[in-house]
C-alpha cells in the first residue's frame, strides 16, 4: 500500500491558500493531510482553524482545548 506523499500535493496546497479565507502555508498542509488521511483528527491550538473544510465542505475533526 503506497501512502500519499504531500510533496506532491503542492498545487492543491497552493490552492487551498488562494480560497476566500486566506490560510497560512502550514494549514494548507494540515487541510491538505486531513483530506489524505480521512479519519485522522488534527490536533490544534488555533480557534481559526475552526473555519477550514476539507474536500470543500466537511468539517477537520479537531482535538483541541476550546473543540
Amino acid at each position: 500500500m503506497t501512502q500519499p506523499l504531500l510533496v506532491d500535493a503542492g498545487p492543491l496546497v497552493a490552492l487551498l491558500s488562494d480560497r476566500d479565507r486566506p490560510m497560512s502555508l502550514a494549514d494548507a498542509c494540515l487541510v491538505r493531510m486531513a483530506e489524505l488521511y480521512d479519519e485522522a483528527a488534527v490536533l490544534m491550538l488555533d480557534s481559526d482553524f475552526t473555519i477550514y473544510r476539507k474536500n470543500g465542505r466537511q468539517v477537520i475533526p479537531l482535538i483541541a482545548p476550546f473543540a
